[in-house]
């Protein structure tokens, strides 16, 4: 490598996918503003680099890996430009974590209108793979959200965006992975609130069948719903938990509740044991035997229908309850593999597929389902119908099996008129996502991408892996 580029890169580093499961080398650059971004872009054209975006690196696949290339990492832009609490629109940098925006606008009585199961997510990487919430089939997902934002593409060209101006590029660079161009700042409308607490029901389920029809007929009753489903044991045993806003006059509390003491997640366990301790506890259970039985004791605490209140930071990011939970899977790491089918045929494809893993020995030890709807982004995940996202454990053993296992179940989800998330699912060939996507949507990635990096700047280990 030259030496000025080692110079102005510093290390060349060893970067993972948030479970710890994907490894590549690369430069790692931290740009602060959109001139040294563009610099970044001059430097990776003289000597013949790749760049790909990178923001917290919470992806379970390779979205934000570039082996032997550049990462820019935006997490250090995370400026608030503009914040008005008067509309709820907020005007933040691409590094802005979930966490720093739902902490900025809940006092003054507003709250993200979609967000992930962690925080920690930046609001570029959201908006790269366009990232859906427990309230998709309300809300749809994050982009719907977006009123404008601003990127600099590989060119040096600045480009503002919204549905009415340069509307090709606003839906296909929200979905479109970062290889478009890079976000500098983004225009968002949060959702107004009247209490720091939402009213949750939660109820079990016994068949597979009975979990989707029940999702299906209550979530137009609430504001979100998401299903867990004991993947390991009995097909079908679950539990479902839906929530509702509550109204200034339903909640005798909500004043202290917008506060953010009051929404943050305690970091000791029963207030004694630090929670960065529980993932060396859970190892020994992340089996197909221990974890088996966590399930059956899960499911057993569930059998009770009942209601709760609870604070909107506890409900919406259960993967933040204890830091570094991923780790508990040992040194193979885990991914997750998540599908999207129509109501009419996911019954028929997750029954096949979570019978297949039952025969095979290979187990998800998490399943979690949400109802969604389709959208107008071009890379969309979207469907009218559900999700399931499965968590697997990596060992070596298993390691070739497990990758059979989830080309097998790209075929079935594809028969069966399903789709993929791309911040997800790391086996999933450049076959299947032609597939699924279809020529047309393709083709015109395909022409954005020449239109907006025609020197091929922009690159992703998943950009290879599925486009190239």
């Amino acid at each position: 490598m030259p030496n000025d580029t080692a110079a102005l890169f510093g290390t060349f580093a060893t970067f993972e996918n948030f479970g710890h499961s994907l490894q590549a080398p690369a430069y790692r650059f931290q740009p602060k503003t959109t001139e040294e971004i563009y610099a970044v872009f001059q430097l990776a054209k003289k000597h013949g680099l790749s760049v790909g975006a990178r923001g917290a690196g919470r992806s379970y696949n390779d979205a934000s890996l570039n082996g032997g290339g550049i990462l820019l990492d935006v997490s250090a832009m995370n400026q608030f430009l503009e914040w008005d609490p008067a509309t709820g629109q907020v005007v933040c940098e691409p590094g802005v974590t979930i966490e720093q925006l739902w902490q900025k606008v809940l006092p003054d009585g507003w709250w993200p209108p979609v967000v992930s199961g962690t925080m920690f997510t930046t609001l570029g990487g959201c908006l790269s793979t366009n990232i859906h919430g427990k309230n998709n089939f309300q809300m749809g997902p994050i982009g719907e959200h977006v009123l404008e934002f601003t990127a600099l593409l590989p060119t040096g060209a600045e480009v503002t965006c919204s549905p009415k101006k340069n509307g090709d590029l606003f839906y296909a660079m929200i979905s479109g992975l970062g290889m478009l161009g890079i976000f500098t700042s983004i225009k968002l409308q949060m959702k107004k609130m009247e209490s720091g607490a939402l009213e949750i029901h939660a109820w079990p389920t016994k068949t597979l069948q009975g979990h989707l029809n029940f999702i299906e007929e209550n979530a137009p009753h609430y504001d979100y719903i998401v299903g867990w489903l004991d993947t390991i044991n009995t097909l079908g045993h679950g539990q479902i938990h839906a929530a509702k806003y509550l109204h200034a006059h339903e909640d005798p509390h909500a004043p202290q509740n917008m506060r953010l003491e009051n929404q943050h997640l305690p970091n000791r366990l029963f207030g004694v044991m630090p929670k960065s301790l529980l993932h060396y506890f859970m190892t020994p259970f992340v089996n197909n035997f221990g974890w088996g039985w966590v399930n059956r004791a899960k499911y057993l605490a569930s059998l009770r229908t009942h209601t709760f209140r609870q604070a909107h930071a506890a409900f919406h990011f259960l993967l933040d309850y204890v830091p570094d939970w991923e780790r508990a899977a040992g040194r193979g790491g885990l991914i997750q593999y998540q599908s999207f089918l129509p109501k009419e045929t996911a019954l028929k494809a997750w029954t096949e597929m979570l019978t297949l893993a039952k025969k095979r020995g290979l187990p998800s030890y998490l399943g979690v389902t949400k109802r969604h709807r389709p959208d107008k982004f071009l890379l969309s995940h979207g469907v009218d119908g559900f999700s399931l996202a499965l968590d697997f454990k990596i060992t070596e053993r298993k390691r070739a099996g497990l990758a059979q296992m989830l080309q097998e179940y790209d075929r079935i989800v594809v028969e069966h008129g399903g789709r993929f998330y791309f911040a997800k699912n790391s086996e999933t060939s450049a076959e299947t996502a032609k597939a699924f996507l279809g020529e047309a949507t393709l083709a015109k990635y395909k022409k954005l991408k020449k239109r907006c990096d025609p020197n091929g700047l922009l690159e992703t280990d998943l950009y290879r892996r599925l486009f190239k």
